[in-house]
């Protein structure tokens, strides 16, 4: 057994034998969640939940599940996002559906849905921007959790657009999210004025790309990636352009990559529009979320 996990043709492998064999051989391809991968594949093989496969371990998989398992295996192997492979991942413990045609939703964007429901009260109706949606992560998570807000989502690709319908009306907020297609403001109607410009755009540098993990570099989406020689071109165009769609006292609110949080405070301190311009830190202490509000 050293290309793969044994087929159902083979004699008979428990959970406990599987996972073991395959925490093993992700490590030699340089996969640093080896463990929990082989168990999300497996549950997933299966059907079951995780904590299934602890209560179960001497069951032996048999038939299409553990053919479904070997291909997701080689797949992964292959350096393919274990997210892809089973076509979930959780974000603000919201499950959601992603594609390769979406980014996978980071922990640290988390970060960025706390701001603005700080900023986003509860109590009285709101209207927001998510500004490169892609999976609908930010507006969802949002739209949940602010019950009156509304919230406009955009995104360059239909079929981007498709994965972040399926998770809005999984988590009933279809009628409050509306998906539109076009880039940043291009998909913003003429009269529209927000409380919460929202953006997680794209901010990895062209040197820093090619450096990336192969599940990143290769099997993301690099239009939600890539963001120009510096990592800041898209970041220019939502901080240059958001002044005019947000009301007076309104707040933009982006993600950042490490390092060009100082460069991006400063876009909006030197745009104009802009006061109380604010930074905040991800769980490694990294400055990742600039909030910048519209002058009164």
């Amino acid at each position: 057994m050293s290309s793969g996990p044994p087929s159902h043709r083979q004699a008979a492998w428990t959970i406990q034998a599987l996972l073991k064999w395959t925490t093993r051989f992700f490590e030699t391809k340089g996969i640093e969640s080896s463990r929990l991968d082989a168990e999300l594949l497996l549950a997933h093989a299966l059907g079951w939940k995780r904590i299934d496969l602890y209560a179960r371990f001497d069951h032996a998989p048999s038939g299409p599940a553990l053919d479904r398992f070997r291909e997701m295996v080689r797949a992964r192997a292959a350096r393919v996002p274990a997210k892809y492979l089973i076509g979930q991942c959780e974000f603000f413990s919201l499950p959601l559906g992603v594609t390769p045609a979406v980014l996978i939703p980071r922990p640290e964007t988390e970060l960025l849905v706390e701001r603005a429901l700080v900023l986003l009260p509860k109590d009285c109706p709101t209207l927001a921007a998510d500004l490169g949606t892609g999976s609908g992560a930010i507006a969802i998570a949002v739209a949940v959790h602010r019950p009156m807000s509304r919230v406009v989502a955009t995104d360059a690709s239909a079929d981007a657009l498709a994965v972040a319908r399926a998770n809005a009306a999984r988590h009933g907020v279809s009628e409050r999210v509306e998906f539109r297609q076009g880039e940043w403001f291009a998909a913003l109607r003429v009269g529209e004025v927000f409380d919460a410009i929202l953006s997680n755009p794209p901010y990895v540098a062209t040197a820093d790309l090619e450096r990336a993990m192969p599940e990143v570099r290769d099997h993301e989406p690099r239009s939600a990636l890539h963001g120009g020689p510096d990592g800041l071109a898209a970041l220019r165009v939502v901080v240059g352009g958001a002044a005019q769609w947000l009301r007076a006292g309104g707040w933009l609110v982006v993600e950042v990559g490490a390092g060009q949080a100082e460069a991006v405070a400063r876009l909006g301190k030197d745009e104009g529009h802009f006061e109380s311009v604010q930074v905040a830190p991800d769980y490694q202490g990294i400055p990742r979320i600039v909030s910048m509000q519209k002058k009164p």
